[in-house]
């Protein structure tokens, strides 16, 4: 199972100097992204918002600086909001960044669960869904030809053109980012194409059926085994005990789903709430390294899944703290997690 990290670059909304606040946060995001090569972690992901709590509206600039300084760990969007751009645009942005990178680049892409960039780009909610049916199926199709013809109803025809730059890879690698929804997830599975899935709430073995639907989905289309891989994203936190990873993690995490949350009618959190959450059953996967080891391995479990990512900053946190987990993730989080995985996992105690 490949273990990494994703971000949205999380900033400070109410910053005086948007721009110093964003300047200081990028530097700051290129430091994790090298630490977490040199630990070894497997991938980094960065997501694509457009509002005032991220800087991270250009997710392929920013893994292009990355890849000048980093050697082996994959970069990937997590995700890239695909109905609100252009797929051509999309595909040679990251073309280019597989060709800097030597062949690490990978794309995840999905419907987008914040709004803020159909009304910036001229895209109509009314259209959500077909939207991202089309561009899909356009960046599909340039994944596949040098040249591409191609037409729909919400973007003008392709009559026979190239697109380049073509990427190292022989295909550029494409997951398809879900939030539960089970059509997602089905239409996933019926392209053969990797599914990534958020669990951000709630207990994650609710989230298994879906891979079943997954597979499943796949099989009738008769898509290749081989190509069906799986990811659970999720938020937490890493640090050298466990109640020092509670206590440094709570009060960002707080801020911001409360503040989401108001955005979007949700009740308010608290720490009740949040230990709940960081229970061995819940969502969030947070503590000493042998505390997450153990949770990741159980839900591995349940899910079988080939990739694991975590969203360690959930709101601006110090980048002393964010360093801090990263270290600890690769050196003792990984280990531990890949020596219970090769024993099989089944029956395994994770200890250091």
């Amino acid at each position: 199972m490949e273990l990494g990290l994703y971000t949205f670059a999380d900033v400070d909304p109410n910053a005086a100097d948007k721009g110093r606040e964003g300047q200081r946060r990028l530097a700051d995001l290129l430091e994790e992204i090298e630490l977490a090569d040199q630990v070894g972690l497997d991938v980094f992901g960065l997501g694509e918002h457009h509002r005032p709590d991220y800087a991270a509206s250009a997710p392929a600039v920013i893994l292009a600086a990355a890849a000048a300084r980093t050697k082996t760990i994959r970069l990937t969007s997590a995700v890239t909001v695909l109905s609100s751009d252009d797929p051509v645009r999309v595909f040679q942005q990251f073309s280019t960044l597989d060709l800097l990178s030597n062949g690490r680049a990978e794309i995840m892409a999905g419907r987008g669960s914040f709004i803020e960039s159909f009304p910036l780009f001229g895209q109509s909610l009314d259209d959500y869904d077909q939207l991202f049916a089309e561009k899909l199926d356009l960046l599909m199709a340039l994944r596949e030809a040098e040249k591409v013809s191609w037409a729909g109803e919400m973007r003008p025809a392709i009559s026979d053109r190239g697109v380049y730059p073509r990427p190292l890879q022989e295909v550029l690698p494409l997951w398809i980012a879900v939030g539960g929804t089970p059509q997602s997830v089905a239409r996933a599975g019926a392209l053969g194409l990797p599914v990534a899935l958020a669990i951000i709430g709630g207990e994650p073995r609710r989230f298994a059926p879906l891979f079943d639907l997954y597979r499943e989905a796949a099989r009738r289309a008769g898509q290749d085994p081989a190509k069906l891989k799986t990811s659970i994203n999720v938020h937490g936190f890493i640090a050298d005990t466990t109640d020092l990873a509670a206590d440094q993690f709570y009060r960002p995490q707080a801020e911001v789903m409360n503040r989401i949350g108001r955005e979007r009618g949700w009740g308010p959190t608290n720490r009740a709430h949040f230990d709940q959450a960081r229970s061995p059953a819940g969502n969030l996967f947070l503590g000493d390294p042998e505390t997450v080891a153990e949770k990741i391995v159980e839900n591995w479990k349940l899910f079988r899944n080939d990739r694991f990512l975590l969203q360690m900053a959930i709101g601006p946190m110090p980048h002393a703290q964010i360093m801090r987990g990263i270290e600890l993730y690769g050196t003792k989080v990984a280990p531990l997690v890949r020596k219970a995985l090769a024993e099989q996992g089944a029956g395994q105690t994770v200890s250091a």
